[in-house]
């Protein structure tokens, strides 16, 4: 009989209020070239009544970015991941946790 190992993976959450798009998918792909990372932007859900007239570049259309990785190599990669966000932290502002990594 073989015994499947199935790889635990953490998930979490984290925004940028003011980031534009562009540089949401910026961030996505820097994170991308880690290996064992896998990640995704979340849509802002916007009401219809609340859509401004005018294209404000500095709101969001990005409400979130998820970030997964293998928990077996957790300490390596979320020192990388850690690493990329305070890059941009250091650019465009802090970032907050939604979802806290959930081992």
């Amino acid at each position: 009989m073989q015994t499947v190992k199935q790889k635990q993976r953490i998930r979490y959450q984290v925004r940028c209020p003011k980031l534009p798009l562009a540089v949401y998918r910026e961030v996505a792909a820097h994170l991308r070239q880690v290996k064992g990372v896998d990640t995704g932007l979340i849509p802002t859900q916007i009401n219809p009544d609340q859509v401004p007239l005018e294209f404000d570049y500095t709101q969001s259309q990005v409400g979130s970015l998820w970030i997964e990785y293998d928990h077996t190599q957790n300490r390596e990669i979320r020192q990388r991941i850690d690493q990329i966000l305070a890059y941009y932290n250091d650019r465009y502002g802090a970032w907050e946790t939604i979802d806290s990594p959930q081992d």
